[in-house]
Formats: structure tokens, sequence, C-alpha cells
């Protein structure tokens, strides 16, 4: 059963170390195509997007069930916060709207940060339901 947690675990801190890549790539995108956040957009990114999965997957192994909603609470609010602003809103932000030049990288970079964040929020759930069991 422990050696399941930890490759759980270690699946988590995987998913949120890649997650944080493409977050800097798609950081960089709005950057480049000038699609600039409001003071209270900024500081969701910066604390849920950005940190809260990282202090997630820091508390994975002094308290695994801690960590394992922290990333699955924060994952799911980087999810709503993402799909939201990208494809629902029309918005500086949405990824019809940015400029054609920076459009591919922004437009990719949404999609893998939508789809990092449903599996973070997938096997974290898991986690969450093992460590419930046990």
């Amino acid at each position: 059963m422990r050696s399941r947690r930890v490759r759980g675990s270690t699946w988590l801190v995987a998913i949120v170390l890649v997650h944080l890549v493409i977050s800097v790539v798609h950081g960089s995108a709005h950057t480049g195509a000038q699609v600039a956040l409001s003071p209270a957009q900024n500081l969701f990114v910066f604390i849920v997007i950005l940190a809260g999965p990282l202090v997630g997957a820091v508390l994975l192994w002094p308290a695994a069930r801690l960590g394992s909603w922290g990333i699955m609470v924060t994952m799911g609010g980087s999810l709503v916060f993402g799909a939201v602003n990208h494809f629902v809103l029309a918005s500086p932000d949405h990824v019809a709207h940015v400029s054609a030049e920076w459009r591919p990288l922004f437009a990719t970079t949404a999609v893998l940060l939508a789809v990092t964040e449903a599996v973070a929020v997938g096997v974290a759930l898991g986690a969450v339901r093992e460590r419930n069991v046990s």
C-alpha cells in the first residue's frame, strides 16, 4: 500500500512541476502578446495557480492528505479561472482575441494548462479517496 502512495505522490509532484513550466511559458506569451491582468487576477495567479500547487506538493510527504487536498483545490481553481478567462469570457485574455503572432503559443499553453490542471485534480482526488479508505 505504501509504494502506491509514494507513486501517487510522485505523479502529483511531476504534474505540479509540468504545470509550473507550462505556466511560465504561458506567462511569457501573456507578456509578448501584451495581455495584462488586473491586480486581482495577478494575485490569483501568484497565490492559487503558481504557489498553491507547489505548497501542496511540499506537503505531500509530511501531510499527504493535506497536500493532496491542497493540490486538488488549487488546481481546480486554476482550471476554472483559466477556462473562463481563456475560453468563455470575451476579453483580451481569450485565446481568440490574442494577437495573431502570439496566438499559437498562447492557445497551446492555455490548453496544456487546462489538461494538466484536470489531470492533477483527478490524481489528487484519487489520492484523497485512497487516504480516506486507509
